[in-house]
């Protein structure tokens, strides 16, 4: 369980890993995003949603990364292969590698993911322990793009070009807009 204080808080890693799930449905690509859980924005739905995604451990592999964190983050063991997204510099600096891979999820199911203590409000000395992530779905690319941080939003491009990209017998035909 990692520890989340104010004082930390600037001298956590400045690059994260993460992993874009997708499905097709009904002839078009759905994300899996996820809500950020802990104390900051249980009430806001719009520009706060992400990839699971998280810090590297020291000497980590990017992609080992991923896979790690969005397994702890969703409790879902993601199945390559993976397609890479590149990376995204998010609005407070940090850099942010993705990959995409077709996967599903159960929604009947609760989603699973690891807890962070923090200290809420911040010097207050009252500690709790949050989940990372409080809700995870699929959404539509349309319905994703209203939701999800807006420096994420090339991820989504990427993987619509990605998928533009695999020759017709490869894939199942879909609506990537």
């Amino acid at each position: 369980m990692a520890v989340y204080t104010a004082q930390n808080r600037h001298r956590r890693a400045r690059v994260s890993a993460g992993l874009l799930m997708y499905r097709k449905r009904g002839g078009r690509v759905e994300v899996f995003i996820a809500h950020p859980g802990g104390p900051w924005f249980p009430n806001r739905d719009y520009d706060v949603w992400t990839i699971p995604k998280g810090e590297l451990e020291p000497g980590e592999d990017l992609l080992d990364a991923a896979i790690r964190e969005f397994e702890e983050e969703v409790g879902i063991k993601p199945q390559g292969p993976y397609l890479e997204l590149g990376s995204i510099r998010q609005k407070g600096g940090k850099t942010v590698h993705a990959w995409a891979f077709a996967g599903d999820y159960d929604d009947s199911q609760p989603l699973r993911s690891n807890h962070v203590q923090i200290e809420w409000p911040p010097g207050s000395g009252r500690w709790d322990a949050w989940p990372e992530i409080d809700r995870a779905s699929f959404f539509t690319l349309e319905a994703a793009r209203e939701r999800l941080k807006l420096s994420q939003h090339p991820l989504l491009e990427r993987l619509i070009a990605c998928l533009a990209s695999i020759p017709p017998g490869d894939t199942d035909s879909a609506d990537y807009s």
